[in-house]
């Protein structure tokens, strides 16, 4: 079948790359967005005139998109500038000082000596090569290639592969595995929070998480502009490819004719006909019905119990005094387990939350940019459970966290000086919102569960010409991943599609 016309819903990093790619081998494209900017999760809000990121704020596994850029010719330095991070985040658990985790391997380790001793070095050292055996056994096979079966990981991860999982004990909880490394319960802590990544649990999510510290170790980058800058060199290059975007134009209906995807209906009521259409939205969307029926049956449905963590978070610009903020900060609470117990046990805001804080005024090492005396801006986050389409958290439940997390950050020697009223406030209500069907669940599905990645859809669906890109289906959450699963979803398209005669 001669492939003229595709249709990619959703403006985010996987339907971006999808369009790059199809569009550079001459396809005719559409990216229909329905928001009146790209981007997707990767967002900024605008407070006091200053535009601050209100998404993803790092920049990891730089060479997925090196990789993406190369294949059509392009270079990723001449497109996008970034900076190498020198301090991957600073942790503060009370007011004993702060510990930098650095980007150097062996400053890393020097830096837990210092803080946490000889001992809780050497343990270090230990989990970084487990974290090493862990990626090294399914990056290729797994994170960089098409969905897996149940049945096919062994033979794809092999024999050696296998073995490092069971030795590295890849299987059991991340935070039983931590134990095993770790005596010092604020370094499971600081590791446990590599399940929040991918919305989990520590204390439910398995232990092949640990991989994530061999990635952050190979590189954490951050964007000059922000986050933003990334979907925004996507959009341009897709376009300069020849793609169209339209923004404010949402999706109604995906349709289907004789088995078949055909097109897509607008809000507005328009139709365009499409021979195959990229979904780059939440797959929870096309399991509750929300792009019509043929686009239902395409998919499995996530049910509420299976969805990842949704977050509250603050945007705003303060002056902030005593505590040296990093580019990327962690204030832990004191009762972890309470924190995760409360989200997805009970669907209730933690009291004791664990508060990350982005302060993109702040250079590779931490340094202020601006001049002292000036406000800067900050981008606060909590995790919350992903409710928002069932109830709406009230003033009075969101203010005790809010004073909460400024009472933890001044126990740390933090003082920020703010008006409540000039903050941004994001909820699981506004998640949803901005991607329905999804309760304001930020990853997809959780990773609760040993075989929880197989329940994440592969690019093809049971719709034939439906095919899916982003952070909820595989490989994962993440703008790396989302860049890889619209990789993919290009890749099966034209696979399907085999007459290339049109193709540039």
């Amino acid at each position: 079948m001669r492939l003229k016309r595709v249709i990619v819903i959703g403006a985010g990093v996987g339907g971006l790359v999808s369009a790059l790619m199809l569009a550079a081998r001459g396809c005719e494209v559409i990216v229909l967005e329905a928001g009146d900017t790209v981007g997707g999760k990767i967002a900024e809000v605008h407070v006091g005139g200053s535009a601050i990121d209100c998404g993803p704020t790092v920049f990891t596994m730089r060479y997925v998109f090196d990789d993406i850029l190369d294949e059509i010719g392009l270079s990723l330095d001449q497109e996008l500038s970034l900076h190498p991070a020198d301090v991957l985040a600073r942790h503060a658990w009370g007011p004993e000082g702060h510990f930098d985790l650095m980007a150097d391997r062996a400053a890393a380790i020097e830096a837990v000596g210092d803080f946490f001793g000889a001992r809780e070095a050497a343990a270090y050292k230990g989990f970084c090569a487990s974290a090493k055996a862990i990626h090294d056994a399914v990056a290729a096979t797994f994170i960089k290639g098409e969905r897996p079966s149940r049945l096919s990981v062994p033979f794809r991860v092999g024999l050696s592969g296998g073995v490092a999982m069971l030795r590295e004990r890849a299987f059991a909880s991340l935070w039983s595995t931590l134990s095993d490394h770790f005596s010092d319960p604020r370094l499971r802590q600081l590791f446990g929070r590599y399940a929040t990544y991918c919305g989990s649990s520590p204390f439910l999510a398995p232990a092949i998480l640990m991989l994530v510290a061999h990635v952050e170790q190979e590189g954490v980058w951050l964007v000059n502009g922000g986050m933003i800058e990334v979907a925004r060199m996507l959009a341009r290059l897709a376009e300069a490819q020849g793609a169209s975007i339209r923004l404010e134009a949402r999706v109604s209906t995906i349709v289907a004719e004789r088995g078949q995807v055909s097109g897509v209906v607008l809000a507005c009521g328009e139709r365009l006909d499409a021979d195959a259409v990229i979904f780059n939205g939440d797959v929870a969307a096309l399991g509750d019905g929300l792009l019509g029926a043929a686009a239902t049956r395409s998919v499995d449905p996530v049910p509420p119990s299976a969805r990842s963590l949704s977050a509250v978070t603050w945007s705003f610009g303060a002056k902030t005094n005593g505590f040296p903020l990093a580019r990327h900060t962690v204030f832990f609470g004191s009762d972890y387990p309470q924190e995760f117990e409360a989200i997805f046990k009970a669907g209730q805001l933690p009291k004791d939350p664990t508060v990350y804080v982005c302060a993109p005024d702040r250079d590779a090492s931490g340094r202020l940019k601006t001049e002292l005396d000036q406000s800067e801006r900050l981008f606060c986050l909590i995790n919350a459970p992903a409710v928002g389409d069932g109830r709406t958290f009230t003033e009075q439940e969101i203010d005790p966290c809010r004073k909460a997390m400024f009472a933890l950050m001044r126990r740390c020697g933090l003082e920020i000086d703010v008006n409540p009223l000039e903050m941004a406030t994001a909820t699981p209500t506004t998640f949803n919102t901005r991607f329905p069907g999804t309760g304001g669940a930020l990853y997809g599905r959780s990773n609760h569960r040993l075989n929880a990645s197989f329940d994440r859809p592969g690019a093809r669906t049971r719709l034939p010409g439906l095919y899916l890109a982003g952070g909820s289906i595989h490989p994962g959450p993440g703008v790396p991943m989302a860049a890889l699963s619209g990789r993919q979803a290009a890749r099966a398209l034209l696979k399907d599609f085999v007459s290339t005669r049109r193709f540039r």
